[in-house]
């Protein structure tokens, strides 16, 4: 089977062009284009917006990267597919609003190949949308939650429960016990239902973004806030950088297949702080975040 690749390079294009277009009607500020190459082959697009009245640093971020052969994050659970070339591409963002009451959230949605030495073709598609707030609102999670439930209902009627799961166990900071923020969903090594499904359904996650997050922003936009929630906001964000440091599979694997940093990194926030043995003071509306630092259910 040829693997129908231009169409996912299409769709992936398109994608990015359709949420940078929204974000940027929705911030008043235009992105900045940056495309770039890699010596080993492919390269992509990041588009990038920093210091906005809105979105304080935003990046969309499109790839299609190709190497000879597999890094060692790649093949850790397919030890099968090691030596063997390969090629990725996908659409990922990071946004950082700079009103506090306004969540972060990320994207991804990708296809990763590995090529065949005179065997076929192994692909699998990746990808989820999950929420990171600073303060709480409970009608903000539960429809971020419908919104990504909704994207994937049509492809099994567990995939929510699966892939909400996945996403509360995969963004869960270890040395925090805590979660990243209050997920969504995740899921990766999809290739069971065929190409065909399993891309259709990976354009409908990549579609439901715009539908989960904006209407957040738009509700939060205008909420006054202080220095006070800016201190957190940025103490908040030095967990975001730990768990991309740290954790994150893309990161790592962007790092060690000779990934362009400026591009892998652009997911950190514009700054960030940490506090030696700091706890918000009970009662307060910072306390009321860790509540919420654990699975649970929001449908």
């Amino acid at each position: 089977m040829v693997l129908p690749l231009s169409d996912t390079y299409d769709y992936f294009v398109d994608l990015q062009s359709r949420i940078v277009q929204s974000l940027e009607e929705a911030g008043g500020a235009r992105f900045l284009s940056d495309p770039w190459t890699r010596d080993e082959g492919g390269g992509g697009l990041s588009r990038l917006l920093e210091g906005g009245e809105l979105f304080e640093r935003a990046g969309v971020l499109f790839s299609h990267v190709k190497g000879s052969t597999l890094p060692p994050s790649a093949t850790a659970q397919r030890r099968e597919l090691t030596g063997r070339p390969w090629e990725a591409m996908g659409v990922s963002l990071v946004i950082h609003p700079r009103n506090p009451y306004i969540p972060t959230t990320h994207m991804n949605v990708r296809l990763f190949v590995a090529h065949g030495n005179n065997e076929p073709d192994v692909f699998w598609f990746g990808g989820g949308l999950d929420l990171t707030p600073y303060y709480i609102f409970e009608e903000d999670a539960k429809h971020f939650h419908q919104v990504c439930k909704n994207a994937v209902n049509e492809f099994g009627d567990n995939k929510y429960e699966a892939y909400k799961s996945w996403c509360d166990q995969y963004f869960y900071l270890k040395h925090r016990n805590e979660t990243r923020g209050v997920g969504g969903i995740f899921f990766d090594d999809v290739n069971e239902d065929g190409f065909e499904n399993s891309f259709a359904m990976t354009r409908s996650v990549g579609d439901c973004f715009l539908d989960a997050y904006m209407p957040i922003v738009e509700k939060r936009r205008d909420k006054p806030y202080t220095a006070r929630e800016r201190e957190f906001q940025s103490y908040r964000r030095g967990r975001y950088v730990e768990f991309n440091l740290v954790f994150d599979r893309g990161t790592l694997f962007g790092l060690q297949s000779g990934g362009r940093t400026e591009s892998i990194l652009m997911s950190m926030p514009p700054n960030a702080s940490w506090r030696y043995n700091w706890q918000p003071e009970p009662g307060t509306p910072e306390a009321k975040l860790y509540e919420y630092l654990k699975p649970r259910q929001w449908l």
